[in-house]
């Protein structure tokens, strides 16, 4: 019986290298962020509720990131009707993509697993975790945001102990090494759960 694995972690933890391993070991990986950029591009299905709720936010047929996130910084009220929008067509896509997965262990990269109660759907949650300072370090070294921006973003995410308290496995990120043998296990785990 396949087994789903619900993976989260904060920014700068670790998560999409992570879930690249897990990938690599054979699981079939479904990305919560991946979904969004295909619904908010050309063609996609939060194209037309999104113009309908913000026009300013499409460009070129496609939902605009930046518009987006200056309509956020005017309109703080503005998310709750965007996540209305495109969360159950997240929801939708990703059970699509569990449907048509034929891998014994199935990984959602879902940067809000917990905030969203995606979590009571899975088998099992897995959180990567750094400390915090590594955590900074390579947020900032992207070179793609402020300090200020860096916290702010940090500040609306649960912080990152009471994930790992919720989760099922922790997976610890402060090496490639260390984090692959982690991902090993769990694979292994599940692995022999889903034949059980």
């Amino acid at each position: 019986m396949t087994q789903w694995l619900g993976l989260t972690g904060s920014i700068g933890m670790g998560k999409s290298t992570t879930a690249q391993m897990f990938a690599d070991l054979g699981a079939a990986v479904w990305d919560a962020d991946a979904a969004v950029h295909r619904l908010y591009d050309v063609g996609g299905l939060a194209v037309a509720p999104m113009q309908a709720a913000f026009p300013d936010a499409i460009e070129n047929g496609a939902v605009s990131r930046p518009v987006l996130k200056r309509i956020l910084m005017a309109d703080p009220d503005a998310l709750s009707r965007i996540e209305a929008i495109v969360h159950p067509l997240v929801r939708a896509d990703r059970a699509d993509f569990a449907a048509q997965a034929t891998a014994q262990v199935v990984v959602f990269d879902i940067p809000l697993l917990f905030e969203t109660g995606s979590d009571t759907e899975m088998d099992a949650t897995a959180c990567v975790s750094v400390d915090p300072g590594t955590q900074r370090a390579r947020v900032l070294a992207r070179g793609t945001l402020t300090e200020a921006q860096f916290q702010a973003i940090v500040a609306k995410q649960m912080p990152n102990d009471d994930k790992c308290a919720r989760a099922t496995y922790v997976i610890p990120t402060r090496s490639l090494p260390e984090a692959r043998a982690a991902v090993a296990e769990i694979m292994q785990t599940l692995t022999d759960s889903a034949h059980a």
